[in-house]
């Protein structure tokens, strides 16, 4: 059986029409056993930084919002979540948000990353914090940003959640695709950024096929379904998390409710420091770069790496 058929969310390596589209951040990959590989892009100089993104992106989504900034102060590497963008997982695994931390420290291991602040948006989030309670004495510390920290009830569970089942799953992604999923997730990614509007730069350049083709769906409906297993275990061990933590949220957000997410996990955490950012919305990394980088740094020095 092919890798890209056993594996999420495939191909391996960019086609040819995605090597030659602009919008599309050229890779590196990191191979790792089990047919999985760590897809990322590097910028920058300075201390080491690791960016991962949310539910429905890829890290363009970085790329597009901090990365900058970022990597005028630091060495930034922005990876592909495990079974997103270019980073391959196997079907049916790797969807924990505990795997895909212990995947992303394995590429951090091999790139030979030192003590990197771990900045992750949203889902990406809990996978940052997921990474310090795995890894407590390999990184500097972690920036969240609007991350979604306890179990919910979330829409991507409804939309998204019968996609990962192992029969019928994947024909019913296939249907979808190609009758609703070009309207619904063009929906859902205006959604996202409301009470804002969707930059006319997001808009332009990045690239929504490569994050809505019909395999990364199928992994959103796979992280949705062991979301609630991982937050769980996540929320048991926040007061363990002694490390620098910045958890930044917009005070609009109607994606992840800060008040219900962010506010009491930054409450939890040991020292954590929890910042409002009033008006934003859940896409604070497109719209708030600087305020981003200040954080990054304000946890580097607090962690006197």
């Amino acid at each position: 059986m092919a890798l890209a058929a056993r594996s999420l969310p495939g191909p391996a390596q960019p086609t040819r029409d995605e090597q030659a589209d602009p919008r599309i951040v050229p890779r590196r990959f990191v191979h790792l056993p089990d047919d999985r590989t760590i897809a990322y892009a590097e910028t920058g100089a300075g201390p080491d930084l690791v960016a991962i993104h949310g539910t429905l992106m890829c890290l363009e989504d970085q790329w597009l919002g901090p990365v900058p900034a970022l990597a005028q102060h630091f060495r930034v590497v922005a990876v592909d979540r495990p079974g997103h963008g270019f980073s391959l997982r196997p079907r049916g695994r790797g969807a924990d948000i505990w795997d895909q931390a212990a995947r992303i420290r394995d590429a951090v291991q091999r790139l030979d990353l030192k003590r990197p602040v771990i900045l992750g948006h949203s889902f990406g989030g809990a996978v940052a914090l997921a990474y310090r309670m795995l890894y407590p004495d390999e990184i500097a510390g972690i920036v969240a940003l609007a991350p979604v920290c306890f179990p919910e009830l979330r829409l991507e569970h409804l939309l998204f959640g019968p996609r990962a089942l192992p029969f019928g799953g994947d024909l019913l992604t296939r249907i979808l695709h190609a009758s609703s999923d070009p309207a619904l997730l063009l929906l859902l990614w205006n959604a996202m950024f409301l009470p804002q509007a969707m930059p006319q730069r997001f808009r332009r350049n990045f690239p929504f096929a490569l994050a809505g083709r019909a395999a990364q769906i199928t992994a959103e409906g796979e992280d949705a379904g062991r979301l609630w297993p991982g937050l769980t275990r996540s929320a048991m061990r926040y007061r363990t998390l002694d490390v620098p933590t910045h958890i930044l949220c917009g005070s609009a957000d109607l994606v992840v409710n800060t008040l219900m997410h962010g506010l009491p996990a930054s409450r939890m955490i040991p020292g954590a420091t929890f910042e409002l950012l009033p008006g934003a919305g859940h896409m604070v990394q497109q719209f708030h770069a600087d305020t981003i980088v200040r954080a990054v740094r304000t946890v580097r020095l607090r962690s006197g790496a």
